[in-house]
């Protein structure tokens, strides 16, 4: 799957707090790995995810082979949007 830079750091800031902990947990990664996944670099203490940066415009492409932390964070959102709905 490709999606630029911006749009995956996009997602991650629309996460509600905590959430990056509950992916971890549910995917049964560690914290660091799930924040690398979204952009972050601190590799000593979380993997490295399969994800791909090619340059170019809005922060360049990343191309992600393995999609779950995107689904898992995609499923919160849709999670607070009905939330948010109900109120």
């Amino acid at each position: 799957m490709n999606i630029t830079f911006d749009e995956l750091r996009e997602i991650k800031h629309k996460l509600p707090t905590g959430s990056v902990s509950r992916i971890a947990q549910e995917l049964n990664l560690q914290e660091q790995t799930v924040r690398n996944y979204f952009g972050a670099h601190k590799y000593e203490d979380g993997e490295i995810v399969d994800a791909h940066i090619q340059p170019g415009p809005h922060g360049g492409i990343v191309h992600l082979e393995d999609t779950r932390i995107l689904e898992a964070a995609m499923k919160i959102l849709s999670e607070l949007e009905l939330e948010e709905q109900k109120e």
